[in-house]
């Protein structure tokens, strides 16, 4: 009884201090759950070789105010270009180095020109209050103009 007590709190314990962001098991489940959220979408493309990409992601995306507000306001996907995982052709086209990171609309469309290359924590939570703010900004506008 006592170890499963302590197992217990183990398990709890290491689940409020691990920081994760929730990555879309792919691109297509990513969009769905953006569009259903209604949230704009991080799009990173990746490699496991690429020095950049795994500093972006053993430092920048470890960060726990970043993994909230990723968490929160945004729905994250990840494809990993050694994997063949599905990168739309006009994202791959204008992706010339990696990381290549994208904001999206629940759609799939470009909010801005891509972003490449590591991005600091205090830059990246920079970043993703400004894309938060416009999405957000556009979505009102959108409906007082009567449009979705």
């Amino acid at each position: 009884m006592f170890k499963n007590i302590i197992l217990a709190m183990l398990l709890v314990s290491s689940s409020l201090f691990s920081a994760d962001v929730n990555w879309a098991k792919d691109y297509d489940s990513g969009l769905k759950k953006a569009q259903k959220e209604d949230k704009p979408v991080l799009f990173i493309i990746s490699r496991d070789t690429c020095k950049y990409c795994v500093m972006l992601d053993n430092q920048t995306l470890k960060d726990k105010q970043i993994v909230k507000a990723l968490n929160k306001d945004f729905v994250a996907i990840r494809s990993w270009t050694n994997e063949g995982d599905y990168i739309p052709d006009e994202l791959a086209r204008y992706t010339p180095g990696l990381p290549g990171i994208w904001f999206l609309t629940p759609k799939g469309e470009p909010i801005f020109k891509p972003m490449l290359g590591f991005i600091k924590k205090d830059k990246f939570i920079e970043i993703l209050a400004i894309v938060h703010t416009e999405y957000e900004n556009e979505k009102k506008e959108n409906e007082k103009k009567g449009k979705k």
